[in-house]
C-alpha cells in the first residue's frame, strides 16, 4: 500500500515538475532559438493557458496538492525513508533523461546551427553565381551591342560607298554627254568654219576670174569694131544661105501637102502610116522603158553606190577595169613617185608599211578561200582614209565600192531593203569586193541614241545581220572621225584598227611636191582630142620656186590635213590665174601660204572659242 502511495506521490511530482519545466522550455527554447539569439524586438510567445484557475505563469496547483497529500500519505506509511529512497533514484533517473534530452536539443540546435550556416553558404555561393552569370551576359550584351554598332556602321559605310559610286557614274555620264554635245559643237562649228572657207576660196575664184574677165574685155574691146564687121558679114552670108534653104524646103513641102490634100487615098495612107509612127514609138520607148527598169534592178549597180571599180553593170566594169590597167601600164611610174606604190596616198612610214602588209595578206587570204578580215579607219578628216581604201583594194586585187553613210538615212523604211541590196551585189563580184562606208557613224551609232529613228536602227540591225560572219566574199571597211559613236556590235566585228593622224612636216613636203605637180606643173599639158573645139588651157610657167621655198611651205603648215594642202595648192592655182602673166614664183607662193595658214589659225581659235 506504501509502495502504490509512493508511486502516486511521484507520479503528481513528476507530473508538475514536467509541466513546469516543459512551459519553461516552451518559453525559452521556442522554435530551436536561445532567448539570446532571438530578436530583441519581437514579442515573447504568450503561453496559452486552458485552465482559468491556474496562475499567470500557467502553474497547476492541484498537481502540487495531489503532491502534498501524497507526501502526507508517505509520512503516514511505516516505510517512509525507503519511498523517499525510490522517489530519489526515480528523480535521478528522471533528471538523466532530462539531461539527456537537454544534450540531444543543444546538439539538435548545434546541427540547425550548421544547417542555417551551410544554407548562408549555398545561398552566397549561389549570389555569386548569379553575379557572375550576371557579369557573363553583361559581357556578352555588351560584345552583342558593339557587333552591332559597327554592322551598322559597316552597312553606312557600304550604303555610302555606294551613292559615291552612283554618284561618280552620274558624273561621268554627264561628262559623256558634255563631250559629246561639246563634240557636236565643234563639228557644226568646223562645218560652218568649211563653208565659211569654201566661200572665201569661191570668192577668191570669182575676184581672180573677173579680174581676167575685165583684161580679156579690155583685149576685146580693142578689136571690137574688126570682130563686129566679121560677124555682120558672117550674119548675112548665113541668112541668106538660111533663107533659100528654108524657101526651097517649103516649096517641096507645100507640093507635098497639096498632092495628099487633092488625093484621097493618099492621105488616108499617109494618117494610117503617121498614126502607126506614133504608135510604134510609144510602145517601143514604153517597153524599153520596163525592160531597162528590170535589167537596171537585177543586174544595175545599187543606188547607194557612189562609187565602184565594177561598174555600173557587169560589162562596164570589163571595160573600166581594162582602161585602169591599161593606164597604170602606160603610166607605171605615177603609183609609185611619191610613196611606195599608193600614187597620190602620202602616208607616216609606219601606216603606210601596215596598209602594205594588208594588202599582202588580203591577196593571199583571197587566193588561199579564206575569210577576208574587216577594218576601222578613223582620224581627222582629209588625211587619205578614201584613197588608201582604194589603193588597198587595187593592191589587194579587189573590186571595191564607196558608199557614205549619210546617204542610209533619208531612205527611211526602204533603207533596210537598199542594204541587201547593195550586199547582195557586192556578193556577186568574181574577184572579191571592198566595200568602203564613209562616214560609217552617220547610221552605225549607239543604238541607244535618242535622236536615232526607227528606220536607222533597222538599217544597222540589216548591216549587222549582213556581217554576222566571216566572209569570204566582201572586205567591210569603215571610215569615221568620232570612233567612240560606233554601236558596240559594229566594233565588235572589226578585225583591223588603223589610225590616220595628221600628216608631219615630211608628209606635208611630199604632198606639196605632189599637188604642186598635179595642180600647177600639169595644168596646161593636157591634149585635147580630134574632135575637141575647146582650146588648150594656158600653161603655168614656174620661176624661183626651189625645195627650200617648199619645206618652209611644209613647217608653216603645221596642223594641215592633206585635203586641206590640195586646197592650198588649187588656191596657188587660182592665184597664179588670176595674175597678169601666168607665172608662179617664189613671192606669190609664200603670199597664199601665209594667207591660208591665217586662216587655218582662225579656224582654230574659232573652234576654240565655241569650245569654251
Amino acid at each position: 500500500m506504501a509502495k502504490s502511495y509512493a508511486v502516486g506521490l511521484f507520479s503528481a511530482i513528476t507530473a508538475a515538475t514536467a509541466t513546469a519545466a516543459t512551459r519553461s522550455s516552451q518559453t525559452s527554447f521556442s522554435d530551436g532559438v536561445t532567448p539570446s539569439s532571438s530578436n530583441a524586438s519581437e514579442p515573447s510567445p504568450k503561453v496559452q493557458n486552458n485552465h482559468p484557475r491556474t496562475t499567470a505563469s500557467g502553474f497547476d496547483h492541484e498537481a502540487l496538492e495531489r503532491g502534498v497529500k501524497a507526501l502526507k500519505e508517505i509520512a503516514a506509511s511505516p516505510n517512509p525513508k525507503k519511498i523517499f529512497e525510490i522517489l530519489k533514484k526515480q528523480e535521478e533517473t528522471k533528471q538523466a533523461e532530462f539531461r539527456s534530452k537537454v544534450a540531444e536539443f543543444l546538439q539538435l540546435k548545434a546541427q540547425q546551427e550548421t544547417e542555417k550556416q551551410r544554407i548562408i553558404y549555398d545561398e552566397e555561393k549561389k549570389l555569386a553565381q548569379h553575379q557572375a552569370q550576371t557579369k557573363s551576359q553583361m559581357a556578352k550584351y555588351e560584345d552583342e551591342l558593339a557587333r552591332k554598332r559597327m554592322q551598322a556602321e559597316n552597312e553606312q559605310h557600304r550604303v555610302r560607298n555606294q551613292e559615291l559610286v552612283k554618284m561618280q557614274e552620274d558624273s561621268a555620264i554627264r561628262l559623256e554627254q558634255a563631250r559629246r554635245a561639246t563634240e557636236e559643237q565643234i563639228q557644226a562649228q568646223r562645218r560652218q568654219t568649211e563653208k565659211e572657207k569654201a566661200e572665201i576660196e569661191r570668192e577668191t575664184i570669182r575676184i581672180s576670174e573677173m579680174a581676167g574677165a575685165e583684161a580679156r574685155a579690155h583685149e576685146a574691146k580693142l578689136s571690137e569694131e574688126v570682130n563686129r564687121r566679121i560677124l555682120i558679114e558672117r550674119g548675112d552670108a548665113e541668112r541668106e544661105k538660111w533663107i533659100s534653104i528654108i524657101n526651097t524646103t517649103f516649096d517641096h513641102v507645100g507640093g507635098g501637102f497639096r498632092t495628099i490634100l487633092t488625093d484621097r487615098n493618099k492621105l488616108v495612107v499617109a494618117v494610117g502610116g503617121v498614126t502607126a509612127l506614133a504608135a510604134g514609138v510609144y510602145t517601143t520607148r514604153e517597153g524599153a522603158r520596163v525592160i531597162w527598169g528590170y535589167v537596171d534592178r537585177i543586174l544595175g549597180q545599187p543606188s547607194l553606190i557612189r562609187e565602184s571599180s565594177r561598174g555600173k553593170y557587169p560589162w562596164s566594169g570589163a571595160f573600166s577595169r581594162a582602161k585602169s590597167t591599161l593606164s597604170r601600164r602606160a603610166d607605171p611610174d605615177s603609183a609609185s613617185k611619191n610613196g611606195k606604190g599608193f600614187g597620190d596616198v602620202i602616208l607616216h612610214p609606219s601606216l603606210n608599211k601596215r596598209i602594205e602588209q594588208l594588202a599582202y595578206a588580203t591577196a593571199n587570204t583571197k587566193a588561199h578561200q579564206a575569210p577576208f578580215r574587216n577594218m576601222l579607219f578613223y582620224g581627222p578628216p582629209g588625211t587619205g582614209k578614201t584613197m588608201a581604201a582604194r589603193e588597198l583594194a587595187h593592191k589587194s586585187g579587189l573590186d571595191y565600192a564607196l558608199m557614205t553613210g549619210g546617204d542610209v538615212a533619208p531612205l527611211g523604211s526602204q533603207a533596210v531593203t537598199k542594204i541587201h541590196q547593195l550586199f547582195d551585189w557586192a556578193k556577186k563580184s568574181n574577184r572579191g569586193l571592198l566595200l568602203f562606208i564613209d562616214e560609217a557613224d552617220a547610221f552605225l551609232c549607239e543604238r541607244n541614241k535618242t535622236y536615232m529613228s526607227e528606220a536607222q536602227r533597222s538599217a544597222l540591225n540589216a548591216l549587222l545581220f549582213r556581217t554576222g560572219d566571216q566572209s569570204k566574199d566582201i572586205v567591210l571597211a569603215l571610215a569615221t572621225n568620232r570612233p567612240g559613236d560606233l554601236d558596240s556590235a559594229v566594233a565588235d566585228r572589226i578585225d583591223e584598227v588603223l589610225e590616220f593622224p595628221l600628216p608631219g612636216e615630211e608628209e606635208r613636203f611630199k604632198l606639196l611636191k605632189l599637188y604642186l605637180d598635179k595642180y600647177i606643173a600639169q595644168a596646161g599639158s593636157r591634149k585635147s582630142g580630134l574632135l575637141s573645139f575647146k582650146a588648150n588651157p594656158q600653161k603655168i610657167e614656174i620661176k624661183g620656186l626651189t625645195d627650200d621655198i617648199i619645206k618652209e611651205a611644209a613647217a608653216k603648215t603645221d596642223g594641215f590635213s592633206g585635203r586641206e594642202i590640195a586646197k592650198l595648192m588649187a588656191s596657188v592655182q587660182a592665184a597664179v590665174y588670176g595674175s597678169d602673166n601666168c607665172v608662179l614664183d617664189s613671192s606669190l607662193f609664200r603670199e597664199v601660204v601665209d594667207y591660208k595658214v591665217a586662216e587655218h589659225q582662225q579656224r582654230i581659235k574659232l573652234a576654240a572659242s565655241d569650245k569654251n
